[in-house]
């Protein structure tokens, strides 16, 4: 009979790994919708917002296999070019969205309103900054020197093609540990405004915290957010949140500047020796 040991860590925080569009930069996560959009209407065929972010969060090319899985993408594409898509066509896609994508990241470097305190915040605690992204290494060599003109720039940054798959998968995260000297993964947060981001944390023994109001799952400009009435503000915030809480987050906060207190939070229940996988 086999027996497995829980080893209870009662430690700080050490670290807290951030998505980026989203949650540090790029209020809406806005960078590849319109993207994919003109990429798919190049090939005559016309997709919606909700089927880009339908594959948010994920590395861009299992994004783009996710917006062409869509049944009624798949059903366009085959009426069109006579036949499902292809492996062949997901790649010259691909080609084409990343060379499509460098020529705007610039201009979706913005940090999030509320970033730069709560890094002061966390820094002076002497956590660690890491983060993970769907952005594969070319974009980020693009978007990672902007918002550092900007003012953001965070220990560690790793992309989907530098491990051996993306999220779901927890291999950025463990890369952002090994990278920063943190043990154990229990000791850190993953903080991110997907679905997948939320698998991402868990898979890797993380505690998660989901943002609802920047990211994309609401996927409003900050502009549109504060034109919203109260009580449809209230209302999207219900609806992503409930999304979050369905992937498995163990908070949900409106943005990055509501980390603190769930920071806060999660510290009381690591230092009575609470593990993010184990529930009562």
């Amino acid at each position: 009979m086999e027996s497995i040991i829980h080893r209870s860590y009662h430690g700080p925080i050490q670290a807290v790994i951030l998505d980026w569009a989203g949650t540090a930069v790029d209020y809406g996560s806005m960078a590849p919708t319109a993207v994919f959009m003109h990429l798919l209407a190049s090939q005559r065929i016309q997709i919606t917002v909700e089927d880009v972010r339908s594959g948010m969060g994920l590395m861009k090319k299992d994004h783009l296999k996710t917006i062409l899985a869509r049944e009624r993408v798949a059903e366009m594409w085959t009426a069109i070019h006579g036949h499902p898509p292809t492996d062949r066509d997901v790649d010259q896609l691909f080609r084409s969205f990343v060379t499509m994508q460098l020529e705007v990241l610039k201009e979706y470097a913005d940090p999030i309103p509320g970033l730069f305190k709560v890094l002061d915040d966390l820094r002076a605690q002497g956590i660690r900054i890491g983060s993970t992204t769907g952005y594969i290494r070319s974009m980020m060599d693009v978007l990672a020197p902007e918002a550092k003109a900007r003012g953001y720039a965070p220990d560690c940054i790793i992309c989907p093609d530098e491990v051996p798959a993306g999220r779901p998968y927890p291999w950025m995260c463990f890369k952002n540990a090994m990278d920063l000297g943190i043990f154990p993964m229990q000791s850190m947060i993953k903080v991110g405004d997907t679905l997948p981001d939320i698998a991402e944390g868990l898979n890797a023994g993380m505690w998660t915290v989901g943002v609802s109001l920047t990211g994309n799952l609401l996927g409003l400009s900050e502009t549109d957010v504060r034109a919203l009435a109260p009580e449809e503000l209230e209302a999207a915030r219900l609806k992503v949140a409930s999304q979050l809480y369905g992937a498995g987050a163990h908070y949900v906060i409106d943005g990055i500047w509501d980390l603190p207190e769930a920071l806060e939070d999660i510290q009381s229940r690591v230092s009575h020796g609470e593990h993010p996988l184990i529930s009562d």
